[in-house]
């Protein structure tokens, strides 16, 4: 196929990236960041629709695979990258449509479902209701995807869950953790790891599967749902997922749960995909389990 990758030098647009390069797929970037290969140079924000629409036609991908967004600045940062972004974005696919027919697949949030029963796994058909503002433009931006499909575009939603893998950002748990238990490495004199409460349940997930499931995604004959669940279909508290991380540095240091928490999922003490949606429509499950996950984002980063 030929797959056009929007945000690909974002953390999960690498593992994109790299995994389409490596199932032979021709790869095409495009963002504001300049990449080696061919890149195009793109502002979904700033961008008018018709010039975004016009890149699209010169590009002529099969499918655009969109990773590009926000995860924390302001209310209006949040809503410019997760909302206007993909308002664009949408709209250029669709009036490009009769030209270049490229297939939509748009990255959204676990965050967009807010609050779970403990216990019970989330499926798509669950109402969202997002606590904080990076849920709340995630999930504008999905509506809109939701919206373009009624108007004729072939798009799907991947509501990816807690992404692990080489070079998570320091602003999720894996990357805050990594880093911290790094930079005490490199003192040589660090005892302990400080971070927020650990005893909240999640579901993570390897970013090497979330490519994969883009793909599969990608190539589906069909997409007859527009959201579909990625994630390992498994949760467990934040503590086991910093266990297996001292485990794969081989660092030995007290763990202390007294630095303030992420005010992103403050609030959200359990949270598990139900990945049905995702096996039926895609054909897709994961393939690696958390302590490869974590494995990767120690020796990768």
């Amino acid at each position: 196929m030929r797959i056009l990758i929007i945000g690909a030098s974002s953390f999960l647009g690498g593992h994109v990236r790299r995994e389409a390069a490596s199932a032979g797929h021709t790869v095409l970037t495009a963002g504001r960041s300049a990449l080696p290969g061919q890149h195009l140079r793109l502002d979904l924000v700033a961008d008018p629709v018709a010039q975004v629409a016009s890149l699209v036609a010169s590009a002529a991908p099969e499918v655009v695979v969109n990773c590009a967004g926000a995860t924390s600045g302001s209310a209006d940062a949040l809503a410019a990258a997760n909302i206007t972004a993909v308002h664009t974005l949408v709209t250029a696919l669709l009036q490009s449509r009769a030209r270049v027919p490229a297939r939509l697949v748009h990255v959204g949030s676990a965050a967009e479902y807010g609050a779970a029963e403990d216990g019970v796994p989330v499926a798509e058909t669950a109402v969202p209701r997002p606590a904080g503002l990076y849920g709340v433009t995630k999930l504008g931006g999905t509506r809109l995807v939701e919206l373009a499909r009624t108007a004729g575009l072939d798009a799907v939603v991947l509501r990816v869950f807690n992404v692990v893998g080489a070079g998570a950002p320091e602003d999720s748990l894996p990357g805050h953790a990594a880093a911290q238990l790094r930079r005490l490495l490199a003192a040589a004199n660090g005892t302990s790891l400080r971070l927020g409460p650990l005893h909240s349940v999640r579901d993570f997930v390897d970013a090497r599967d979330v490519a994969d499931a883009a793909l599969a995604a990608a190539a589906a004959p069909s997409l007859p749902h527009a959201v579909v669940n990625v994630g390992s279909g498994t949760g467990v508290p934040a503590r086991v997922l910093v266990q297996e991380l001292l485990a794969a540095s081989g660092c030995d240091v007290q763990v202390r749960e007294d630095a303030p928490g992420s005010a992103r999922t403050a609030g959200l003490d359990w949270q598990q995909a139900d990945i049905t949606r995702a096996a039926e429509d895609l054909g897709w499950r994961p393939r690696r389990d958390l302590a490869a996950a974590v494995r990767d984002l120690w020796n990768g980063a």
